[in-house]
């Protein structure tokens, strides 16, 4: 059960708030999502205790944000306070809060899995929720993908007091506002991880033939410029039109596949283009041999590549119980990207419901692509708990 509070900062009105949503779950709480938007800043460890003792949750986590999602709804403005409590039969969870001073010293697979006490065989996937300003993210990321992959990690960075650089991220009763926070899904739930990365694929596959670092100088043992080039000038004048400044780099992660499909290649930034030269610069290191596909993002792409990838992954769920689901979007979608409310929530419901779903409009979302996890941008990052 999933439900949103309006209100502001009220101790016996929230308390009866998370009794009447632990009554209508049919089963004991397993776990809970919060998400709060800085108005709950000065209350945050209060609140916490109430939901958790009112709600009979034993396992709450979340962060906080701008904007939230609860239901098939995205709430933009004046969003209050979003709890999702999940009765997940057969579920274990491990959860811990990790800093930066622990990123900087995990020094391999083990590290992690004596400071978070799960093995890479004992999880079945991690929820995660991070502070966006004081962490590498990408090298934490790195070193948790070295010790758990290909177990999904799905999550996504919290939003707050954007000129203040001030967010927090919940676990049980406490509240912190650097690091993040991880939990581990096992036992008789899995999580599923659903990227959708909004962009379509435009022309052919390539494959790269010379690269430095983030330049792109050749594809196909052609100048890479004039590829591009030729890519946009075959797409149709509509596409084209589409395509003007919304062209992205899809780099393919698993390079063994007989054929390459939406979801196979990480979107990355096409930062800067040199017709002089030919060369491309990509926001990530590719590697010479790599495959890549451009892509091209816009609101009709966007709607295109969910639509593909949550068909595909239901398809593939035939038959299992899905329980509920969190969903972390950018903060650049939403009502800017469609010009309509509530886009990504719907099209979950639309497709995996009638679910149970909270979540939250983020600073980058995290979610698997080809086997491990990565940061993300303009993306949803959809996480079920299915039965495993």
């Amino acid at each position: 059960m999933a439900a949103h509070w309006t209100g502001g900062f009220d101790e016996s009105g929230l308390a009866r708030w998370a009794e009447d949503l632990r009554g209508q779950l049919n089963g004991p709480v397993s776990l809970g999502l919060v998400f709060t938007t800085p108005q709950f800043f000065p209350h945050a460890e209060t609140l916490l205790e109430i939901l958790r003792v009112h709600g009979r949750i034993p396992v709450l986590t979340g962060c906080s944000s701008q904007s939230l999602i609860v239901g098939g709804q995205e709430v933009e403005e004046a969003a209050g306070l979003t709890l999702g409590l999940y009765s997940l039969p057969g579920a274990e969870f491990e959860a811990c809060h990790f800093t930066q001073r622990q990123v900087e010293e995990a020094n391999g697979p083990g590290y992690w899995h004596l400071e978070t006490n799960v093995d890479a065989e004992q999880t079945r996937g991690w929820l995660t929720f991070l502070d966006p300003f004081h962490m590498d993210l990408e090298g934490w990321l790195r070193s948790w993908n070295e010790a758990y992959a290909p177990a999904p990690v799905v999550g996504g960075l919290a939003s707050g007091e954007l000129q203040a650089q001030q967010t927090q991220v919940y676990l049980n009763g406490e509240v912190f506002e650097e690091g993040g926070v991880a939990v581990s899904v096992s036992g008789a739930v899995k999580l599923v991880g659903v990227i959708s990365q909004g962009c379509t694929p435009i022309g052919d596959t390539w494959t790269l033939t010379r690269v430095e670092r983030n330049l792109i100088q050749q594809i196909a043992n052609r100048p890479a410029y004039q590829v591009l080039a030729d890519t946009v000038e075959n797409l149709s004048p509509e596409e084209r039109r589409r395509a003007r400044g919304n062209l992205f780099i899809g780099l393919a992660i698993n390079e063994y596949r007989e054929e390459f499909r939406r979801g196979d290649f990480l979107v990355r930034n096409l930062l800067d283009v040199d017709p002089q030269s030919g060369v491309l610069a990509v926001g990530a290191l590719p590697r010479p041999g790599q495959t890549i596909q451009f892509q091209r993002r816009d609101a009709s792409a966007a709607q295109e590549d969910m639509e593909t990838l949550f068909r595909r992954v239901r398809e593939e769920l035939a038959g299992a119980t899905i329980y509920g689901g969190c969903l972390c979007t950018c903060n650049g979608r939403g009502k800017q990207l469609f010009d309509q409310p509530h886009h990504d929530a719907q099209m979950v419901q639309q497709y995996f419901g009638p679910l149970g779903l909270t979540g939250f409009f983020g600073h980058g979302e995290i979610g698997p692509v080809g086997g491990s996890s990565f940061l993300h941008g303009y993306t949803a990052s959809l996480a079920l708990f299915v039965q495993a």
